[in-house]
């Protein structure tokens, strides 16, 4: 099998992935093998474009200039295109991710007719480090012999997805609905008989917010039985301008989710409010002795349940030094990895992404991780240079 040697191998072609290449390609380090499956934006494409951002298209648009090989791309596109259709947004407004995804799809059709770039539609099917701190990766590529890349750079970019509880109350016949149907309402209105029907929604964040909208939305239109009990253990955050910064950046709601929570979802609101005629809020707060009763009491009264309550890595291509496998620690700070237990670095080994953010400390010392289109590109500028020292 011939074996290729290239300057750094990138998995993934997601917003982060996409970033990972500009920031690369700026340094003119050589040849750089791309893996993914579609190289279509990723799920932010496949699953999200519904969506509504809580960002604003200024941010979405400081990330597509944000290094020379994206100017490049945006330079010699021709118009009209996704990047002039962002522009016609308005910079202090939001929009649907449909516009972020086109976005990240343009500059991926620019970068893969770069000579430096070699790309790969397949999956990494394993990636070996030997002593000399070289990682060999196996790339499965559908239709295709299985190839090998030899490199000292080696990136995951390799996405979440959004993670999944056991049912609160064990035993109980209840459906799930996978939370990214929930935030494709087009899909979401197809799957749903139009019969009465009572959904149960658990968590409180940015995702359940907007899960709530587009039932209510439902309900208003094509699916007038429908009903929602509401489990949250929280009170609603939001994210607060401060001085100079954003308090609950990461975590706190945004956008139109923010505006619809305030003037819906609260509780000196929700009595009289249009939402309030259709959910029900279920208080979990007090402790598990308090939230298990809750559950018990309630969600049997749901033929569907919908976590909101979070994202999980993806699995990750089987890692190995000396062909035993590797047991790490991803470092929020550097983007680089040790060995887990220990502050040995792992050589040549960064991620990036949701699978890999940045840690962030706000002034008043909460910690929170950092996701975001912007927010990605912000980390990698700070801590590519260290990657290409090597």
């Amino acid at each position: 099998m011939a074996t290729r040697k290239c300057a750094a191998v990138v998995v993934g072609a997601g917003p982060a992935g996409v970033a990972v290449m500009g920031n690369l390609l700026e340094r003119q380090l050589g040849s750089i093998a791309w893996i993914d499956p579609t190289f279509a934006a990723g799920r932010v494409h496949s699953k999200y474009r519904e969506v509504p951002s809580n960002t604003k298209v200024a941010l979405f648009e400081s990330f597509a200039t944000a290094t020379q090989p994206f100017q490049k791309i945006i330079d010699t596109t021709p118009s009209p295109n996704a990047f002039t259709a962002l522009a016609q947004l308005g910079a202090d407004k939001t929009c649907a991710l449909g516009y972020a995804a086109d976005m990240i799809r343009g500059l991926t059709d620019g970068l893969l007719k770069m000579d430096q770039v070699k790309a790969f539609r397949g999956i990494v099917a394993g990636a070996n480090l030997n002593d000399e701190s070289e990682w060999t990766i196996r790339i499965k590529q559908e239709g295709s012999p299985d190839l090998d890349i030899e490199t000292t750079r080696l990136i995951l970019c390799t996405g979440s997805h959004p993670s999944i509880a056991p049912i609160p109350v064990p035993g109980l016949r209840i459906e799930r609905l996978d939370l990214d149907l929930i935030l494709k309402p087009s899909e979401l209105a197809k799957t749903l008989e139009d019969r009465p029907l009572t959904v149960a929604i658990v968590g409180a964040s940015h995702s359940a917010i907007l899960a709530i909208m587009n039932f209510i939305k439902l309900a208003n239109t094509s699916h007038p039985n429908l009903r929602i009990k509401w489990f949250t253990r929280h009170p609603l955050r939001y994210a607060v301008p401060q001085d100079g910064w954003i308090l609950r950046d990461n975590t706190g709601l945004k956008g139109s989710a923010a505006e619809f929570a305030r003037n819906e979802l609260e509780d000196d609101k929700l009595s009289t409010s249009a939402a309030g005629k259709i959910l029900t809020k279920i208080d979990c707060a007090g402790g598990q002795d308090i939230e298990s009763a809750q559950y018990y009491k309630y969600l049997p009264e749901c033929e569907y349940i919908v976590q909101a309550v979070g994202y999980t890595r993806d699995p990750m291509p089987q890692l190995t030094r000396d062909n035993v496998p590797l047991s790490m620690q991803f470092q929020h700070s550097t983007g680089g990895f040790t060995e887990a237990g220990t502050t040995r670095v792992i050589p040549g080994l960064y991620g990036a992404g949701i699978a890999f953010p940045e840690r962030v400390v706000d002034p008043h010392g909460n910690v929170e991780f950092a996701v975001g289109f912007f927010k990605f590109m912000k980390f990698l500028k700070r801590v590519v240079p260290s990657w290409v020292k090597i």
